[in-house]
Order: C-alpha cells, then structure tokens, then sequence
C-alpha cells in the first residue's frame, strides 16, 4: 500500500511539473508581444498597407504606404529601411518613390534588366528634389515620418512597386514574409502580412469609387528595449520651496570610467572644441554620437522646476537641454505624465495636446515646439536648450506640494522612456509644512543655484 501511494505521489509531482513547464513555455510565447507595449501608447503602430492596382503579363503593380499611427514616436533622419523576404521567385521590375539599396543577380535577364533580383530586397525613400517623373504622392522625404499627432500630414510614406515573376490572380499571388522595419535603427519588430478588404479610393469629385484587386497589411510595433540597451535621456527636478537640485542620476545613460570606446564623451572645456566635434572626413562619412561629459551621460536632459505657487494656480518651468555635440532635432516632441494635466490653464511657447491612452483618464500631455520658433533643439552648446512654463489650475481635493506630489510621474522625450531620480531623492516640503512667503534671499539664491547646475553638471 506504501509503494502505491508513494508511485501515486511521485506520478502527481511529474504531472505538477510538467503542468508548471507547459504554463511556462505558454508565458515565455508571449514575451516578443509584450516587450514592445508601450502604456502611454498602447494602439501605437506603423501600419503597412500593400494594395495590388492593377495586374501584368507576368505579376501586378502595387502602391506600398506607411501610415505612422504613432502618437508621438517619430523615424526620424537618415529615415526608414524596410526589407522582406519573396514567397516565389519574384523580382521587382520598377519601382516609383523608393529604391532598393541593391539591385542583385539579373544576370540571367537579357534586354530588360530588373530593377532588383534579390530573394530578400531592402527598400528605402527617395530624397527630396527627386525629379517629378520619379515621384509618387507621400514620397520622397528621405524615409522621415512624423508623429501622428505632431505632424498627421507627414504621418506616411508611399511608393509604387512592379512586381514580376508572380501570381496575376487572386489566388496564384503569394505575400511576401519575414517583414523588416528599421526606423532609423532597430526597435521594430512586424508581423506578418494579413490578407484583408480591398482598400476602396474615392475620386476627387466623390462621384466614383474604386478599389484595389488586392490588399495585405503588416504591422510593426516598437520596443526601446529592442532600439538600445542604455536609455536616451533623464529628468533633473528642482522646486522654490528648497534649495536642493536633484539632478539626473548618476551613470543614467552611462559611466565615464568605461573607456572602452575612443572619444566617448568630450568635455565643454576641451581646447579647439569645434575642430574635435567636427574633424575633417571623407564625404559621406557619418560620424558617431559625441555626448558632452557629465554625470549622467545622457544626450538629452528634461529638467522640471516647480517655479512658484498662486491661491488657485501653480506654475511649472520645463527646460530641455542636448548634450550631443553632433546630433539636433528638428520636431522634437515631449510626453509628462502627471494628474494636474486634467486642469492645465495655459502653456507658453509650446504646442499641447492632451493624450487620454485609457478612457476617462486625463493625466498625460504631448508637448512640442511652436513652428519656426523652438521647433528645433539645436547641438550641444549656448543654443542647445528650449524651455517653456505651464500655469496649472489647483483642484483643491488632490492638489499639494508634499511626497513629491508636484513633479512628474513619467517623461518621455522623442517617444523614449526616461530615467527619473529616486522618488526619496525627490525636493522636499519643509518639516514646517508650505508658506507661501518666500524669503528674499531664498528667491535670489534659487535661480543663481540653478544657473550653476545647467552649466557645470558633470
């Protein structure tokens, strides 16, 4: 009777394994799709929609476009790079608004030369300027697609494709697969192509409508995890009501002992800086990132000062500041997360939008520059900032300035995730509790204190 139970517990503990390896190997499936969810975004794609317009003797002409359904996520220069493996034999015969970065063996091809013959293409924008017999609508801007919110008239990118060597029906066509995105490095991951609806055009005069003889699309999400390892920017805090600065924290993006790599910081102090910064090359030749010497090692830092408080209102100042010597952005964008966004009065120099991810939560803004004005974040050095302050209303029932409540939950900047100081690092409210006085030396000393930390941090 012994040996039966015993079996019969030794039976129960192989399938309790076995159960906990199969519950496991299921969870372990899933980890691709998870890595690249993003909580402020989480719709946020690059959709891909290939429609088939018309059939030739020997394949079909499709119009490829990128929709960048992004709410603030850019690729930005030297822009997009899309590749996919052929499911037959295919070959590309023309194409109208890209080009493929080779064209291949087309040596069996006699006369008319394919445009490219490879089993696994890689496609890339055209640049502007490109002659207008070459161009198709939504093309030619180098592979740059802005955000959906930001910019949704440069949200997408086409182009026309010839396919040949393929099916010239419905049924004999066969999709492409193994889609890749690169925007402009990695982070992408896309999904296979789907067979869905014909895309239906209306003409211009709304009279008619067409549709394409076919349409697949392909999805692609992003993961900062997959695009790089370290982080690209942090946030610095500092409020009126104590002297403390809390600055980004330390080795955020990186350590200056890791020497590994030549030239991996330079210090603003260096001798002949601009001949350092930019040596003369070959052209063509691109130059790797040059980040300014600091404590953190970030290319970007987002400082948050809580400037002063009203009866009903709060004020904040937000300065974004570029470390990278070699590096601007041009439509550079801004996402903070803090409950008060549900009661902002007003913004100054910089465009807003409110972004609700989940329904009836109003904590989450996309900031940007005004056009023409601060729309670009110049290179490390004296114009390398841009800075702007919000007016926020106070809702009695939640507002305060103890335990940190005043700064932000979470800052993005160009749709990456930054690193925040420790939340018991955070400025804290006096032990006398808040007064709204202010000495006279205090108001002086703050912003000489925060003038030394801008230009020394290191």
């Amino acid at each position: 009777m012994e040996s039966f139970v015993s079996r019969s517990t030794s039976v129960v503990s192989k399938l309790s394994f076995l159960a906990v390896l199969i519950v496991f190997l299921i969870s372990s499936s899933s980890f691709t799709s998870t890595e690249a969810y993003d909580a402020l975004d989480p719709e946020g794609n690059i959709t891909m929609k290939w429609d088939v317009m018309s059939w030739t003797p020997d394949g079909y002409v499709a119009v490829v476009t990128m929709f960048n359904f992004q709410k603030y996520r850019h690729i930005p220069s030297p822009g997009w790079t899309l590749g996919w493996k052929w499911a037959k034999k295919e070959v590309i015969w023309s194409m109208v608004g890209a080009q493929t970065t080779e064209q291949g063996d087309c040596s069996k091809y006699k006369g008319n030369i394919p445009h490219c013959c490879k089993k696994d293409p890689t496609v890339v924008d055209l640049l502007p300027g490109t002659p207008y017999n070459q161009q198709i609508a939504n093309c030619c801007k180098g592979g740059v697609l802005n955000s959906w919110v930001q910019d949704p008239g440069n949200a997408a990118s086409s182009f026309q494709i010839s396919v040949g060597a393929a099916g010239t029906t419905n049924k004999t066509v066969r999709v492409p697969r193994n889609f890749t995105l690169m925007g402009p490095g990695p982070g992408y991951t896309c999904g296979p192509a789907k067979v869905v609806r014909p895309t239906k055009f209306v003409t211009t005069d709304t009279r008619r409508t067409t549709q394409a003889m076919m349409t697949w699309n392909i999805t692609c999400t992003y993961s900062q995890f997959l695009a790089q390892r370290t982080p690209t920017c942090c946030v610095s805090l500092s409020s009126f009501y104590n002297e403390t600065i809390v600055g980004c924290p330390t080795c955020a993006c990186g350590c200056q002992n890791n020497r590994t790599e030549s030239g991996a910081c330079l210090d603003p102090d260096t001798p002949h800086l601009a001949s350092v910064v930019s040596p003369p090359t070959k052209k063509g030749t691109i130059l790797p990132p040059l980040v300014q010497c600091t404590r953190h090692l970030c290319p970007i830092r987002v400082h948050w000062h809580v400037k002063q408080n009203y009866k009903e209102y709060w004020r904040v100042k937000i300065t974004i500041t570029n470390f990278n010597y070699r590096l601007n952005y041009s439509q550079w964008n801004m996402v903070a997360q803090h409950p008060n966004f549900d009661n902002i009065t007003q913004i100054f120099s910089f465009n807003y939008k409110s972004l609700t991810p989940y329904a009836g939560l109003n904590d989450t803004a996309m900031l940007w520059g005004v056009k023409f004005y601060n729309d670009f974040l110049s290179e490390a050095g004296p114009l390398g900032n841009v800075q702007s302050e919000i007016l926020f209303r106070k809702d009695q029932a939640t507002f305060s300035f103890e335990k940190g409540w005043a700064f932000p939950r979470r800052i993005y900047f160009n749709g990456d995730n930054c690193v925040m100081p420790p939340p018991d690092t955070y400025p804290f409210l006096p032990n006398g509790g808040f007064r709204p006085e202010v000495s006279v030396f205090a108001s002086l000393l703050l912003p000489v204190l925060l003038v030394i930390f801008f230009f020394n941090e290191g």
